[in-house]
């Protein structure tokens, strides 16, 4: 089933526009972390830390993603945005609490409601 879905996944993202693949990171930033949240009620510390790992790795592919020279200030408040959800999400791991990996979710959401809203 693991094969599969890695199948599925490799075939969408190299059909993808770039603007479905900037949808398909935050999916998978929201997935990782609702899994984080799992793993870390379970106190499964390493699997916990592990999905905050590769949430904080999606976060920085969006991050690194930003046309600082193009996008003005909203590159530059989603660049700060990004920052702050990193600082959080390494918290939450640090912490063992999963308050900041919720609030990030919300963040992400709120990110991505306006991308999802712009045109391909």
């Amino acid at each position: 089933m693991n094969q599969y879905k890695q199948v599925s996944v490799s075939s969408q993202v190299f059909e993808a526009s770039p603007h479905r693949l900037i949808q398909m990171l935050m999916e998978g930033g929201l997935e990782r972390l609702a899994q984080a949240q799992g793993a870390m009620a379970r106190g499964q510390a390493s699997t916990k830390g592990e999905l905050i790992s590769k949430a904080i790795g999606i976060v920085g592919g969006l991050r690194e993603g930003l046309d600082m020279s193009k996008g003005g200030d909203v590159a530059q408040n989603l660049d700060r945005v990004y920052e702050y959800m990193i600082a959080r999400m390494l918290e939450a791991n640090k912490s063992n609490d999963p308050t900041p990996l919720v609030e990030v979710s919300g963040l992400l959401r709120e990110v991505k409601s306006g991308w999802d809203a712009i045109a391909p």
